[in-house]
């Protein structure tokens, strides 16, 4: 399971690679630097970056705070489905108890 890197980090190498982004030649030296100077991989950085500019509007994408929303929604939604199938099964229970059973009756004896 990969580490959590709290949000502050990931700012803080955003904002170094774009500070720090014309004293190298490429967008990829600048990554790689500062990913070095942080101490986290070169791809997360590379990641977090471009993340930002799409919630920045400069890039297309999904933007986090959507992603987050459709998360949330798909969970509600799988509890509801949840709920309702616990409540299908539990009415047909519930029904086949209210249904008098047809109780079989002895013969007669004859004495």
């Amino acid at each position: 399971m990969p580490n959590k890197i709290d949000s502050q980090m990931r700012a803080r190498c955003v904002r170094l690679v774009r500070e720090h982004l014309q004293e190298y030649p490429t967008l990829t030296a600048a990554v790689t630097a500062v990913a070095r100077q942080e101490g986290v991989s070169r791809e997360s950085v590379r990641r977090w970056l471009a993340q930002a500019e799409v919630d920045d509007g400069t890039r297309p994408g999904i933007m986090t705070e959507e992603s987050a929303e459709v998360k949330r929604l798909k969970a509600e939604n799988r509890r509801l489905r949840e709920d309702n199938e616990i409540l299908r099964r539990a009415s047909i229970f519930f029904a086949g108890e209210l249904v008098p059973r047809k109780r079989e009756v002895p013969p007669p004896r004859n004495r």
